[in-house]
């Protein structure tokens, strides 16, 4: 390439004239569909990010200047341009590149930015932080910094904190904002509406900016004086454009735009204009998810992370290897069961956080569009809207993934537990869920649901596990979580269980008979151990089959305590097996059970222990952590020599 093969960092960039930039965002456009054509992430958003990364490279003198991405899916071309082409296809893969910005991997990246929303508080704290810490309270600071929020993250109530204390404090923040009306799916709600009606007159926006440098220049205007000019000019700028107050001016925070965000040149343009104005600023710009590559500007949706793909056809190959043989992914499960209960009760209601194609609530809103609510990247929000929904009677399945609902948590206790309303949360991509890394793992949801009073808590080891147990729920009059991981379902295949009882709350079932020892799994993980268990029987010493026992919580609360005292008084040794951590989850509520009711075995936990878990296919993350077929195995046996 002409200009990408020598640029290794920004200060490469800065040798090339202006000119040169439209080039540069076109073989960067080229180099990212090539590369993830094969090596597969989030490339729609990236791709309508790339002129604004350029401008950004350019205008502003990072790493000293502070770039804070909201959410990461933007950011390849960032990462790109810093350092990191020769490895970029590495990205997301095992030992390689982190599939979001970290500062564990580069002096660029500013702060994690795998969930939304977090920008401009970010940003805001590193330009109050700089002036403290310098003593650079009353003149432009020596480093500048800029929040890039976009992909629908300004639908996040923590943007809005943000917002709203960039206005209260002496700042000099610049605030992107990306707008490209989508976020996996396209956006909903006032806000992303009142984007769209933003139309500013660029004859205004010129003669205003000009008549401001000559005001400077004549010493007609200083900061005192702009702040208030600026709180007067709103109703100016309303006569002039026909348009109501801008909100951020209203806020006091200086709007400009909105702007092409695809033409680079004059972007640059724009950032070298207001980069040293004094207070905060917002830059709006309009951008295309997927720009530059048809197939994914056509269908934005499934090109947000569309897996491998043809670059010359935009043929997509998963689209190409689906079959009809295989088991459903767990999403599909949920979405087809969601349905067929809302044919079946006009009460059941949807309700998700900007997932509805990822969570599978797609399936039931292209039939009843009018029960599935869409309500942004705002988790908190969802939860507490359900549970507004559900005390006047709806039947409300809010399914949230289970590294996001973290973000609720309050909500979960303060909205939902302590009233006791019957609000199902569906929580998706729990455990390991592969390439997207450490803030995606669904790790924690166990340990930090589990002290919740009046939370009941489950977890389906096979498809029709998870439909029992949706089909349940709406039953028990109180609070409940069903977890399932990412991937594929699976159903019993010849596994003879002793106890074929129907699920109800509280209930565990005994898959096998065993003499030795007592395996106790809870949720999916269950069938590695299963076949684990198997592989026992094929490498023990002993000639004698039939020495582990294995047991299927499936409540984590309320514990099945018949199950668990027949455990505690047949069995000396105990394996506990969750896709979690290992502090408060099953292995812990387990000890503390057999602790409290005066038995004592010996209990290995296996699970998670105390660390965040790097990225890469679910395959070699589970045998990292030795929690597939073959690691669960090695345990078993070392469990049964001792």
């Amino acid at each position: 390439m002409k200009y990408l093969d020598s640029i290794n960092n920004p200060v490469d960039l800065k040798q090339l004239p202006v000119s040169a930039l439209p080039e540069v965002c076109s073989e960067l456009r080229a180099f990212i569909i090539e590369e993830l054509s094969h090596n597969p992430g989030h490339l729609g958003s990236s791709l309508g990010a790339i002129e604004l990364t350029v401008a950004l490279h350019y205008v502003f003198d990072t790493p000293d200047d502070r770039i804070v991405w909201d959410v990461g899916h933007q950011a390849y071309a960032h990462k790109i341009l810093t350092g990191r082409r020769e490895r970029f296809h590495t990205n997301r893969q095992f030992k390689g590149l982190a599939p979001f910005p970290t500062p564990l991997e580069s002096e660029y990246d500013t702060c994690v930015c795998g969930h939304a929303s977090n920008s401009i508080s970010a940003a805001l704290g590193m330009d109050v932080g700089e002036k403290v810490v310098s003593g650079q309270k009353s003149v432009v600071s020596r480093k500048h910094v800029v929040a890039v929020i976009g992909d629908g993250a300004m639908t996040g109530g923590l943007a809005f904190e943000g917002l709203n204390n960039t206005s209260m404090l002496q700042n000099d923040l610049l605030i992107v904002l990306n707008d490209n009306h989508m976020a996996i799916d396209p956006l909903k709600g006032g806000f992303t509406q009142y984007l769209l009606d933003i139309t500013t007159s660029s004859f205004y926006n010129r003669w205003r900016w000009r008549l401001y440098r000559l005001a400077v220049r004549l010493h007609l205007m200083d900061e005192t004086k702009r702040q208030q000019v600026m709180r007067r000019h709103n109703n100016l700028k309303s006569i002039l454009t026909k348009q109501p107050n801008n909100i951020f001016q209203a806020m006091n925070i200086r709007y400009f735009g909105p702007a092409d965000g695809h033409d680079v040149v004059d972007l640059v343009r724009i950032l070298r204009e207001i980069k040293n104005h004094k207070g905060p600023k917002v830059l709006h710009i309009i951008t295309k998810k997927g720009k530059g590559y048809a197939p994914a500007e056509q269908d934005q949706t499934t090109w947000h992370a569309p897996g491998e793909f043809c670059v010359e056809t935009g043929e997509r190959k998963a689209a190409q290897g689906e079959k009809h043989d295989v088991p459903p992914l767990w999403q599909e499960v949920f979405g087809e069961e969601l349905l067929a209960m809302a044919r079946e009760d006009k009460r059941v209601v949807g309700v998700t956080p900007a997932m509805p194609s990822g969570c599978s609530m797609s399936i039931m809103q292209k039939v009843y569009p009018d029960r599935v609510f869409d309500v942004g990247i705002a988790e908190g929000h969802a939860v507490t809207f359900s549970a507004g929904m559900a005390k006047e009677g709806a039947v409300v399945f809010c399914n949230i993934y289970s590294s996001f609902l973290q973000r609720a948590y309050d909500n979960i206790i303060h909205d939902v537990a302590i009233a006791q309303l019957p609000v199902i949360l569906c929580i998706d991509r729990a455990g390991i869920v592969g390439n997207d890394g450490a803030t995606h793992h669904g790790l924690f949801d166990l340990a930090y649901l589990r002290p919740i009073p009046h939370l009941a808590i489950c977890a389906p080891r096979t498809a029709s596990d998870l439909k029992a147990m949706m089909r349940l729920a709406p039953t028990l009059g109180g609070p409940v979580a069903i977890r399932y991981p990412r991937g594929r379902s699976m159903e019993d295949e010849g596994l003879r269980m002793k106890d074929e009882r129907p699920i109800c709350i509280g209930n565990g079932v005994c898959l096998r008979e065993g003499k030795d020892m007592a395996v106790l799994s809870i949720g999916a993980i269950g069938n590695a151990v299963a076949e684990a268990i198997d592989l026992v029987d094929e490498r023990a010493k002993s000639q004698e089959p039939r020495l582990i026992a294995h047991y299927d919580m499936r409540w984590l609360k309320p514990l099945d305590e018949d199950l668990l005292r027949e455990v505690g008084e047949r069995f000396k040794t105990i394996v506990t097996v969750e896709d979690g951590v290992i502090d408060g989850g099953l292995g812990s509520a387990v000890l503390e059970w057999m602790a409290d009711h005066s038995f004592t075995p010996r209990v290995i936990r296996l699970g998670v222990r105390d660390r965040f878990v790097e990225h890469g296919s679910t395959q070699e993350l589970y045998h990292l952590l030795k929690l597939d077929k073959e690691g669960i195995c090695e345990s078993l046996l070392q469990a049964l020599e001792k």
